[in-house]
């Protein structure tokens, strides 16, 4: 049976039908269609309320409404009048059906979350391992290279300073800089293999 706009509007004056509950709940309870029908019309608006109540989604509520309704035709023998009323024992299934979709979906989430903070750590550490393997073989192409070379591509790549700075801290002139820095740069490259294809 599906929930329409009309079974989800509260019937008219408090503990409408109410009375009629347990027996036809008895008559379910022995596979009557017709009485299910008559208890869905009876209870679907209050348990529509309950579950909506705990979940706010309208869509969630009313899938969670049909299962309750669902959980009463297939249980309705386990209902016992001397444990409270027919209403009370509905709306409790309502409520832990509600219950227990709210955790579900909470569940739901957390594992999401663990699986994106594991791909992102996953990442990060990918990334730290990567930079690390770049960073040691910037070292050993640099030391692959005069000391002049070294010196002079250190000083402008890793300090920051200009071509001319470079010469005045070496000793060298501003030419003999630049040729170097040029031999250098293009041996990094090539122990690099920046610019070729694998």
């Amino acid at each position: 049976m599906r929930l329409d706009d009309s079974q989800l509007t509260p019937a008219a004056g408090p503990g409408a039908g109410e009375a009629e509950l347990p027996a036809l709940l008895l008559q379910v309870a022995r596979g009557d269609q017709g009485a299910f029908e008559l208890v869905c019309r009876r209870i679907a608006a209050p348990v529509f309320g309950t579950v909506r109540a705990v979940l706010r989604d309208r869509c969630q509520s009313e899938e969670v409404a049909q299962e309750v309704l669902v959980e009463v035709w297939q249980n309705a023998s386990r209902f016992d009048s001397g444990r409270g009323s027919a209403m009370a024992w509905v709306t409790t299934i309502a409520h832990r059906r509600a219950v227990d979709r709210v955790r579900s979906e909470h569940r739901s989430a957390e594992r999401e979350l663990r699986a994106a903070v594991f791909a992102v750590a996953y990442d990060q550490v990918a990334e730290e391992a990567e930079n690390s393997l770049d960073r040691e073989r910037v070292r050993r192409c640099l030391r692959s290279l005069t000391g002049l070379q070294r010196e002079a591509v250190t000083l402008a790549y890793y300090g920051g300073y200009t071509h001319r700075q470079v010469a005045a801290l070496l000793g060298v002139p501003p030419g003999t800089v630049s040729t170097r820095m040029r031999d250098g740069l293009i041996r990094l490259r090539d122990c690099l293999g920046v610019g070729h294809e694998d």
